[in-house]
């Protein structure tokens, strides 16, 4: 069975949130199995630059990351897909693995060497979400490109 994770850098998400992706989860039960990884973010409380955050928070995410898992950055700079090219390309990686780690940054986005190591780098959007939105907005665009590939009509 495919494993997608979402490694996201922040804390835990309100209420709200968690509900928003359970309700996803729980939809795409049969098709794969959907866990959030969160990596603590960068103490803002200390007087760093955007750099040294994100160089921070770039250890942890690295040691989260398994080798034989496709990654995928979430990144404004990336290529935006439409829910059909996302479906695409799901199905095209899960001919090459069985596991997708998709990677959301903290307040300051994702360092350099994330986006290096990444296989592919996805924008959602041009306009800027708050990084627990993006976490509800992952889940659904994920269920939606799950039932174009299992020919559901979910996506019309």
């Amino acid at each position: 069975m495919l494993r997608v994770e979402v490694v996201a850098v922040g804390t835990k998400p309100p209420h709200w949130v968690a509900e928003g992706i359970e309700q996803y989860v729980s939809r795409m039960r049969r098709e794969c199995h959907f866990d959030i990884r969160e990596i603590k973010t960068s103490d803002r409380n200390k007087k760093l630059t955007v750099s040294a955050h994100q160089e921070a928070e770039a250890n942890s995410i690295l040691d989260a990351l398994q080798p034989s898992a496709r990654v995928i950055a979430l990144d404004s700079r990336g290529r935006s897909w439409s829910t059909e090219q996302l479906a695409a390309k799901i199905e095209d990686w899960s001919q090459i693995t069985s596991h997708l780690q998709f990677i959301i940054g903290g307040p300051d986005g994702l360092a350099d060497r994330i986006l290096k190591r990444a296989d592919d780098t996805w924008s959602l959007s041009a306009l800027t979400f708050p990084h627990f939105l993006v976490r509800v907005l992952l889940s659904e665009q994920i269920y939606r490109a799950l039932m174009v590939n299992a020919h559901h009509p979910y996506h019309k």
